[in-house]
């Protein structure tokens, strides 16, 4: 393993771990689990994501056609990827869908001095989720994420009672990591799947006693489809021949479009089960560590922060972050006296928690979801 550990030995950082270590006993635990988790299992990040899908054997001519104008409307963006893509297409595509709900003369969108319909548009959508699914569904390498389950998961100390509450994991990524590594540790989970290698989605699952963990996939996964008369996931093999799942489309939606995906199941169901995690009941802690996440969600963000001020001190945010420093909304935390106690940042340069802040001279490795897994197994 190339990260040194020594800078941590640093008392100040080693007292910073010592707490943590003393917070992650707490009786209530969830994990918010985002795309940098995901890049030492061999998953692309979004820029490589984004060159993989613009080059996709998936999309047709057409669709590549309708994915360079949306693409060209971002042109000065430094930093405008695949999903902002398909935002775009998927909002474009409301925008045909309510001009023909209404009648309208003219129901087709204009790009670049070429019209589409809502069909076509329809169309290049599922091929682009479709490019996306088949960037991520490669071979991928789960020790690390075995290895972050074996520890989460593992007996509590002696002298610490174990808790009976599920781990609940909030996983931003499209990808199966979480689950597939609970599979191997053989710990029962509730992921809102009723059935096996094929499944339906069952709100239910998630109430199910004995359940070691939870898994909400608050973005969707290349593992659901969509059938065209039931607008729920359902997992299907891809081995089973049957006429309906020809029509079958990939149930994922990006982060920008989410907001207005929350209002309909299952993301309603995920919004409303994961808001109720971050705000434990009075006599209860929870603690929320955040993983490979840059908050760049204006919705989850502001899920956080509401859930943070509404919990009246009954939950901890434990956050990971690969900046120098706090910025944005770590930021507005670290410097908030409402809510300031209650945030702990880790990051590349240092440790915030309110008024007292310890910084490095030297990188801290411990924001990496590989270092951090070393450090959850007790390494030091």
């Amino acid at each position: 393993m190339s990260d040194d550990l020594s800078a941590l030995r640093q008392p100040a950082l080693e007292k910073a771990l010592n707490e943590l270590d003393e917070l992650l006993t707490q009786s209530g635990r969830a994990f918010l689990i985002g795309a940098g988790c995901s890049k030492c299992a061999g998953v692309p990040l979004t820029a490589e994501l984004t060159e993989k899908s613009l080059a996709s054997s998936s999309l047709d001519a057409t669709a590549k056609e309708i994915l360079a104008s949306v693409q060209a409307m971002f042109a000065g963006s430094s930093d405008a990827n695949i999903e902002d893509f398909l935002s775009e297409l998927i909002d474009l595509l409301a925008i045909a869908d309510r001009r023909s709900l209404r009648a309208a003369t003219s129901t087709s969108i204009q790009l670049n001095g070429k019209g589409y319909t809502a069909d076509q548009l329809r169309a290049a959508t599922e091929q682009v989720k479709q490019a996306i699914a088949n960037a991520i569904d490669q071979d991928v390498t789960i020790g690390t994420h075995w290895r972050f389950i074996k520890a989460i998961h593992r007996p509590l100390r002696p002298g610490k009672s174990t808790s009976i509450k599920p781990v609940d994991y909030l996983v931003l990524n499209y990808d199966t990591l979480i689950e597939d590594a609970l599979a191997l540790e053989k710990l029962t989970y509730a992921d809102g799947m009723g059935g096996g290698i094929t499944a339906w989605w069952n709100e239910d699952t998630f109430q199910d006693g004995g359940v070691a963990a939870r898994v909400l996939k608050l973005h969707g996964s290349i593992n659901w489809c969509e059938l065209p008369d039931d607008p729920l996931p359902r997992r299907i093999s891809e081995k089973l021949n049957l006429p309906e799942s020809k029509n079958r489309s990939i149930l994922i939606w990006p982060a920008s479009t989410k907001y207005r995906e929350t209002q309909i199941d299952p993301f309603a169901q995920l919004s409303n089960l994961s808001r109720t995690i971050l705000r434990p009941k009075p006599g209860s802690q929870t603690v929320l560590t955040v993983c490979g996440y840059r908050f760049s969600d204006s919705h989850i963000n502001l899920e956080i922060d509401r859930a943070l001020r509404e919990s009246a001190d009954r939950l901890t945010i434990v956050a990971f972050t690969s900046d120098e420093k706090p910025k944005g909304l770590l930021k507005k935390w670290n410097e908030d006296p409402a809510v300031q106690n209650q945030v702990r940042i880790y990051a590349k340069n240092g440790f915030f928690h309110g008024s007292g802040s310890e910084v490095s001279a030297v990188e801290l490795p411990w924001w990496k979801f590989e270092t951090f897994t070393r450090l959850l197994e007790g390494e030091r």
